[in-house]
């Protein structure tokens, strides 16, 4: 079967006809623009094993070893993003993008489920290319050449935000708050010029962006309540429906994912590899 590349609702591109494990110079050049051109894409069918996936992810490049999620206990390339059937919080459950806390945001991410529910556990994704685009001109005025402050210590560190201090994530899922408490916060541009495509995207997340520099908590609050307004509610999301073998690759400079907590009771495992980026413009 030749490759397909077929763009999936809003946005996003869904790859049949390839096989991650095996591909050519060709079809690694086809996915790859694919990636540029979509912001994620979705693949089916892909029972890698745990050396496959890391011999794709470092295709694209050098992997990131998370510092705060478990690790596959003989791959460490491999971040398990774990749900038992016991356990009520999910991992990734409200609009983020990873690593926006890093001085050099990650490129992306990929993630391949090996274990989901019978139903539920699906991801939403949004563009934030879409998203900038629909941005009315007063705040594309308002945003333009701003930056805002993004961190990790209130998701990952010791003192994490009261919503998360009695999650069961904390039980074995995340770990080395030390690590977090220590991490410099850092500033990236509110509206970026994504280093790939050239393209602008809104880059601040719900997680882990903090304020907005040049502006008291409350202005910076209103500013980034009203770019959140406006990426929640347009028409910027796909959602893609898990199954075994299932791959989701994310550009984390251009998206946002959302992963729905919606399946207590069946457990769900996916194995996730993080890739470094470069620094933005």
């Amino acid at each position: 079967m030749a490759m397909e590349i077929r763009q999936t609702g809003v946005f996003g591109a869904e790859i049949t006809g390839v096989d991650l494990a095996r591909l050519s110079d060709e079809e690694f050049g086809a996915i790859r623009q694919a990636f540029v051109d979509h912001g994620v894409v979705f693949f089916r069918d892909q029972h890698l094993t745990e050396d496959q996936h890391i011999a794709f992810a470092r295709r694209w490049g050098q992997i990131n070893i998370n510092r705060f999620f478990a690790a596959h206990p003989a791959y460490p390339e491999i971040a398990l993003v774990v749900k038992e059937a016991a356990q009520k919080d999910n991992i990734g459950g409200g609009w983020h993008t990873d690593h926006s806390y890093d001085e050099v945001p990650a490129l992306g991410s990929i993630l391949l489920a090996r274990e989901v529910p019978p139903s539920g556990g699906n991801t939403l994704f949004a563009s934030m290319y879409a998203a900038y685009d629909a941005l009315p001109d007063y705040l594309k005025r308002e945003i333009e050449g701003a930056r805002a402050v993004h961190s990790a210590k209130h998701i990952f560190g010791t003192n994490v935000r009261e919503e998360l201090r009695n999650a069961d994530t904390r039980e074995g899922r995340f770990g080395n708050a030390a690590v977090a408490d220590v991490l410099a916060d850092v500033t990236h541009p509110i509206a970026l010029v994504h280093p790939l495509s050239g393209r602008k995207a809104i880059y601040v997340n719900p997680a882990f962006t903090i304020g907005v520099v040049g502006r008291d908590e409350e202005a910076g609050r209103q500013l980034l309540a009203e770019l959140y307004k406006h990426c929640v509610e347009g028409d910027f999301a796909t959602e893609f429906v898990w199954a075994e073998g299932s791959v989701a690759f994310w550009d984390n400079r251009s998206t946002w994912h959302y992963a729905l907590n919606d399946y207590n009771g069946h457990r769900r495992e996916m194995h996730r590899i993080t890739l470094e980026g470069e620094p933005l413009p």
